[in-house]
Parts: C-alpha cells; sequence; structure tokens
C-alpha cells in the first residue's frame, strides 16, 4: 500500500482570512504560514527512576507570516498599540482543500492570535517582490474540520 500523490495538498490551494474586530479580512496576499504548539513541561525524578522524567504543565502557541509587501494592516495594528495602548487580538483561520485530493478540506482557527514583532518599512533595491515577516502567539486552536483518510493503493 502507498499514498498517491495526488493526494497530497497544495499549498497553493489553501485560503485564508483573519477575523479582527467583527470584520473578515481575506489574506490573499500571504506567501506562507507557520503555526505551531510547543508542550511547557516540567522535569523531575522519582524513587526508583534514575532517568529525568517529564511531565507536561501548559503549552505555547507560536507563528509567523511571510506576507508580500502589499498590506498595511499589520503596521495599523502595532501603530494601535504603540499610540493608543489598544493591543488588538484576532483570530486567523486557515482553509486547506485541494480539488485533486481525495483527503477534502481541513479548517484551522488560530484564537487569540497578537503581534510580537512587525517590519514597519521596507527598502530592497535587488529585490523583485517585497516580502516581511511578521511573528505573533495565539493561545487556542479550533479545529472545525479535518481531511479524510487518504484511499492507499
Amino acid at each position: 500500500m502507498f499514498l498517491d500523490f495526488k493526494d497530497t495538498i497544495s499549498g497553493q490551494e489553501a485560503r485564508a482570512y483573519a477575523t479582527i474586530d467583527g470584520r473578515n479580512e481575506d489574506l490573499f496576499y500571504i506567501k506562507k504560514l507557520d503555526s505551531k504548539i510547543e508542550k511547557e513541561k516540567s522535569e523531575g525524578k522519582t524513587l526508583g527512576k534514575r532517568g529525568t522524567q517529564t511531565k507536561a504543565k501548559g503549552y505555547k502557541g507560536t507563528g509567523t507570516l511571510t506576507i508580500y509587501y502589499v498590506t498595511s494592516l499589520f503596521r495599523e495594528l502595532m501603530l494601535k498599540y504603540m499610540k493608543e495602548g489598544i493591543d488588538t487580538y484576532f483570530d486567523i483561520t486557515v482553509i486547506n482543500e485541494d480539488p485533486t485530493s481525495s483527503v477534502g478540506k481541513q479548517t484551522v482557527v488560530l484564537k487569540n492570535c497578537n503581534l510580537d514583532e512587525c517590519p514597519m518599512a521596507l527598502l530592497d533595491v535587488d529585490s523583485d517582490s517585497l516580502e516581511e515577516e511578521v511573528a505573533f502567539t495565539f493561545d487556542d486552536v479550533d479545529l472545525l474540520s479535518k481531511f479524510n483518510k487518504p484511499v492507499l493503493k
């Protein structure tokens, strides 16, 4: 049995939007989005076991958006915090659905996203298209729809 390559998901078939202050913003200018959950663990030892053991005690969600330099949205959010002290939290919804794949679609919502850093201005005379990276954290995730199991051949 093997995975049919046509069942892999093309990154170009994804869609994403941010829900900010109750409005949906299409994120059509995203080139790449990476997000991950990292477990926080305590370490300890017990009688009868020489090795160090671990126990999960929480988690932290972090992410990075690589986007084409064609929007001021994230600069506006950062300036709102800088100038007015108002920090904005928002959700990012990512939908992966490749019509050539038998696995269907997956919809993930990164909840309570908050910017860590954001470029304010870019200039690069050697670049054909400027890109920027925006780092963020999030504290919850919803899996609204999940992939089907692939058909193995």
